[in-house]
């Protein structure tokens, strides 16, 4: 077991169930300009990243959209995420509420962490009624921090806001490639990869996170306070 102080969770697809509705409408923006993407090449290429840098490397990684503008794409993008969220129904994964209680008794402090902006973020979790002090100690955003994922500038805020100063007692648990190396890079004790959102397990396992899950209900197996 390792002796953590500090786990950081990615939000939606580790511990928001949105049913990929963010990079379905990544997805819809850019086809709206004549592209052929699928969904599984909008998450290899954006999955976990700040949206609008998100959607400049799914246009790199083509060479037929690397010129494509991706500034009007974005506030496409930020108009119909509006559309679809005023309707949407967002839940947490089963047992996830269960597993943040358990973080909460063993005395664990909870950061949430995401590549959407503040207003979205807090969006959802109004959707899920989640309330800080709850369920959560510190939300940090893609608009608190300068350098978005990989970098490990929202892991060091939390970090900084909850006052842990060793992140080798920092666990880091996302669904995607780039959260497992944003925990590297912010030096994470453990880093897991989880299968319910944008990768699968051997993508995950390609990033060599400490394990990899297939949800997070267990997870207090692992860890200590």
């Amino acid at each position: 077991m390792h002796n953590i102080e500090l786990v950081v969770f990615d939000m939606a697809g580790t511990v928001v169930n949105e049913n990929n509705v963010v990079y379905k409408t990544v997805q819809k923006a850019i086809n709206k300009k004549g592209y052929h993407f699928s969904l599984d090449f909008v998450l290899v290429h954006g999955a976990g990243k700040e949206k609008h840098q998100a959607i400049k490397d799914i246009l790199k990684a083509n060479s037929d959209s690397i010129s494509e503008p991706s500034e009007p794409i974005f506030e496409d993008f930020k108009r119909l995420l509006d559309e679809s969220y005023h309707n949407l129904k967002v839940t947490s994964f089963e047992g996830v509420e269960e597993v943040l209680a358990q973080l909460k008794s063993q005395h664990i402090k909870i950061a949430l962490n995401t590549g959407y902006n503040r207003a979205i973020a807090e969006l959802l979790l109004q959707k899920m009624n989640w309330k800080k002090g709850e369920q959560y100690d510190a939300l940090v955003t893609a608009d608190d921090v300068l350098e978005g994922r990989p970098h490990p500038a929202m892991i060091s805020k939390a970090m900084e806001i909850l006052e842990v100063s060793d992140a080798s007692k920092v666990l880091k648990a996302g669904d995607s490639i780039i959260d497992i190396e944003e925990g590297k890079n912010a030096h994470c004790g453990v880093t897991i990869g989880v299968t319910t959102g944008a990768h699968s397990a051997a993508q995950l396992k390609s990033a060599e996170p400490t394990y990899v899950l297939n949800s997070l209900v267990g997870l207090t197996n692992y860890i200590k306070g």
